[in-house]
């Protein structure tokens, strides 16, 4: 990707971070870090509504005088649309402060090369577990999100990947569960008959709900935190293939990139 500026412009990825999971903001980091040894951009920086840096930190030290900020958020919702413009005094997808411009990228999450993201991280747990699929027809892929009445938008994102998948017909079956409203990844087994599942957590980082709340909802183990290694998990005659969070993908570095793309596109901007 180039992108054609006279002066090479600054990139902001805004993540959420957590005050009780230091793994929270650490795909945040890794993607930061990623496409700064690209050299597209002549700065890249993090920051976090809950952590260190926090927004107005890493504000003060921009200064380019063009700055892409990107959600590494799964989807939009409160924080994308109400906390990050309030926040960063954002007015609108482009906005001026003084001698520099804001533009103001969809979350990753949104891109729809997502479908992609996911098939590589099924397939990569798969191929470092050892072990392949007996009969691919045969095994469901399953996508787990939170799920909550406070933002429809998390699960309707989800369920429109499951919808492309399915159109693939990769997997005998692709179906979504979520942690507080049905369907339940609770109730997975009563969900495919398949003999064989895969299963892809729809977080932006390995926290509580991919390391333990999910697990032991799965039945894998009642301490949670299964190690990928010990893939794939006999659960009642099953076979059943655990990923890490989908935003620990060093492909959504590419997304990134992808989202800034697509705003240039869609803005006219050259």
């Amino acid at each position: 990707m180039s992108l054609t500026c006279p002066q090479k412009p600054a990139l902001l990825i805004v993540g959420h971070g957590s005050t009780v999971n230091a793994d929270s903001s650490t795909p945040t980091y890794q993607h930061a870090w990623t496409l700064r040894k690209k050299n597209i951009f002549s700065e890249v920086h993090e920051c976090f509504w809950k952590e260190e840096p926090n927004f107005h930190q890493s504000l003060n030290q921009i200064e380019a005088n063009t700055v892409y900020v990107v959600p590494n958020f799964i989807s939009s919702g409160y924080f994308t649309e109400q906390v990050i413009p309030r926040e960063l005094k954002l007015e609108g997808p482009i906005t001026q402060h003084q001698n520099q411009t804001f533009y103001y990228c969809d979350p990753v999450g949104l891109h729809e090369s997502m479908t992609e993201v996911l098939l590589h991280r099924a397939q990569e747990v798969l191929d470092s577990s050892g072990e392949k699929l007996q009969d691919p027809q045969e095994s469901c892929l399953f996508i787990f999100g939170h799920g909550t009445n406070l933002n429809e938008n998390s699960t309707k994102i989800i369920e429109h990947q499951v919808e492309k998948i399915r159109s693939r017909n990769i997997y005998g079956e692709c179906q979504f569960a979520y942690m507080e409203e049905p369907p339940l990844v609770k109730d997975w087994k009563s969900l495919t008959s398949k003999k064989e599942v895969v299963a892809v957590p729809f977080f932006i980082a390995d926290g509580l709900h991919s390391f333990i709340d999910i697990p032991v909802l799965l039945g894998l183990t009642e301490e949670g935190i299964p190690l990928q290694t010990k893939n794939p998990h006999l659960v009642e005659g099953r076979r059943l293939w655990y990923a890490n969070a989908i935003g620990t993908e060093p492909l959504i570095a590419d997304l990134i990139l992808a989202q800034i793309k697509k705003f240039n596109e869609t803005h006219r901007i050259s």
